[in-house]
Order: structure tokens, then sequence, then C-alpha cells
């Protein structure tokens, strides 16, 4: 595997009423994006669990974007690929950590490829003022949506949380 440097990674963790276990349970469940992520419309398996493990993320907006696995850490986490056939793929890097017998903590890193080509002394301000909060927001209504569906058991709604302009659009 090459060596990517990624400057500013985004991050973003959600304190989840209920133990690892059920935790990796979900998001190590084959299809778990279709039940558990309020932008996307479908998320088709083409091979599952493990590395080397493909899907793709079918997006509310018509985007789809392709993830591959290069990293399963069984009851922690995952680290994946995902991009578009013509982009570079990003970084994401989801992980779970137990804060007790009955919550934990999961979280989502993003290694965005997008800004990486800049030079840092002009990256900062369009990484700061669009790219950072804009990823904030997004890993926001992912994390809810999985904590929705680990404690309650019903599938996320489209858009629950409000609406995404870079991945799901209003209902029309």
């Amino acid at each position: 595997m090459e060596k990517l440097y990624f400057k500013w990674p985004v991050t973003l963790g959600r304190r989840i009423h209920a133990p690892v276990e059920k935790v990796w349970e979900t998001i190590s469940s084959p299809g778990n994006l279709s039940y558990c992520h309020p932008f996307c419309e479908k998320n088709p398996v083409e091979q599952w669990p493990g590395v080397g493990s493909k899907d793709a993320v079918h997006y509310y907006n018509g985007m789809v974007l392709h993830r591959e696995f290069f990293r399963w850490i069984v009851g922690e986490g995952y680290d994946l690929k995902i991009g578009g056939f013509k982009n570079k793929p990003s970084r994401v890097s989801w992980r779970i950590r137990a804060e007790s017998p009955t919550h934990s903590t999961l979280t989502i890193s993003i290694c965005t490829h997008i800004l990486q080509h800049v030079p840092v002394f002009i990256r900062w301000l369009p990484h700061y003022l669009y790219l950072h909060p804009m990823l904030r927001s997004y890993l926001n209504s992912v994390l809810k949506g999985f904590e929705f569906y680990i404690t309650t058991g019903q599938p996320v709604k489209r858009n629950q949380w409000g609406s995404h302009p870079k991945f799901s659009s209003r209902e029309r």
C-alpha cells in the first residue's frame, strides 16, 4: 500500500448507549448504510466481510462512490478507500471505543484527497472555511444515523436530520 500524507483529517465521534459488540455488529453488517445513513439511497455489496470487502454508496443526489476495505479489525473498526471511478480515493477510518459496558464511542475520520495537491499555505483557507465544516456536518448526520439505528432498531429516514448540499438535496 502506498504511503499517503494527508493534512488535516476531519474526525468526529459520537457516544452511543450500546456496548461495543452491538456497535460492531451494526457497522460490520453488509449493506448497513442502507438503514443507518441519512443520505444513502442504497448500499449494494459486492464482497463481504473483511479485508477486500467492496460496496457502493448511492447517495440521494445521484452520486455513487465505491468503497474498498483495506484494514478490518474485528470488534474495533476498519479502514477503507472511497471514491468514484474518475477521482482519487479518500481514506476513511471507523473506530469503536468502549466507554463502559453499556456505552461506546463511534468515531469516523476522513482523509480527503481534495486539496492535497494544493500548497499548504493556500490550502488552509478553503479547508477551514468550506471542506472542514461541510465534512463535519456530514459526519454528524451519519453518526446520528448509526446511533439512531443501534438504539431504536428503526431504519433512518432520508435527510432525517436535514439535507446536505453535497450528498443529498431536499426531497421534492
